[in-house]
This record gives C-alpha cells, structure tokens and sequence, in this order.
C-alpha cells in the first residue's frame, strides 16, 4: 500500500515521502499515530499545492532579504551608547544593541544574524555583518555615539 508520510517516520522515510508499506502497518500504526495518509489523487494533489505554495512563500523570503540588504548597505545607524573619559564604552557593543538600533530605524532583523566583526568598546564607525537569509547577508555600519550628544 502507498501512503503519504506526513511525519518523519524512523526507517521508513521524511514528511511528504511517498513510500510502500504493508496494509496492516499502515491501518494499525500510521494511519491511528496520524503519521501518513493513503496515497489517493486527491491527497497526491493537496501534497503537491502545499509544496508549491511552500517554495513560493521561501522565493518571496529570499526576494525581501535581497531587497532590504540592498538598501541597508548604504545606510550608517546611529547607535548611542553611555561613554567615560576619551569615548570608552561601559561595556561593549552586542548583537542585541545593533539588532534594537537598527530596529528603530524601520527594519527587522534577528540579532543571531548580527556578526559584530571585532569588539566595539568605543565611540566611532564600525562594520557589522548581518545575515538577512540564509543566502543574503550584508554589511552596514554603526556609528557609535556618546548618549545624550
């Protein structure tokens, strides 16, 4: 018998597979667990509108990363950050700083994307990489400031 796993399943295949398996195992195992459904033409089709709808939910992902990467590149944020003597930093500059700064300019990024390329313990311009998708990163700067300036 012909089924649909709509689970991964050990040994026997990924979601969405379709694989052979004996009548009773899948009456008394897959279909009880909600682990499969009976490959009819039916369930064949609305197998195949979920994964194209899902590949082009990832397209437009992929195409509003490229957007917003290409118009976060020429821009620098503005990070201000509480300094002592000679613009030392209390502390040091994280990806949850740059993640809030850039946030408040109007875009939405993870800060786990957030790669701090060397450790920011001053007032100035710095590079961060920020990776959008898994396909699309970039590089802005951020201009650290003494708060209340």
């Amino acid at each position: 018998m012909k089924v649909i796993l709509l689970q991964d399943v050990k040994s026997l295949g990924k979601a969405e597979d379709i694989v052979d398996v004996s009548t009773g195992y899948a009456n008394n195992m897959l279909f009880k667990k909600n682990l499969a459904l009976e490959a009819t033409p039916s369930n064949l089709n609305s197998i195949k509108i979920k994964k194209k709808a899902e590949a082009a939910r990832i397209q437009r992902e992929l195409e509003t990363a490229i957007a917003m990467g290409k118009e976060m590149q020429d821009k620098v944020f503005l990070l201000p950050m509480k300094c002592g003597e000679g613009g030392r930093l209390y502390g040091a500059v994280t990806s949850m700083d740059v993640a809030n700064a850039i946030g408040k300019a109007g875009y939405k990024v993870d800060k786990r994307g957030i790669t701090v390329i060397s450790h920011i313990k001053s007032v100035g311009e710095f590079d961060v990489e920020i990776k959008l998708h898994t396909k699309v990163s970039t590089k802005v700067k951020i201009k650290v400031v003494e708060e209340g300036k």
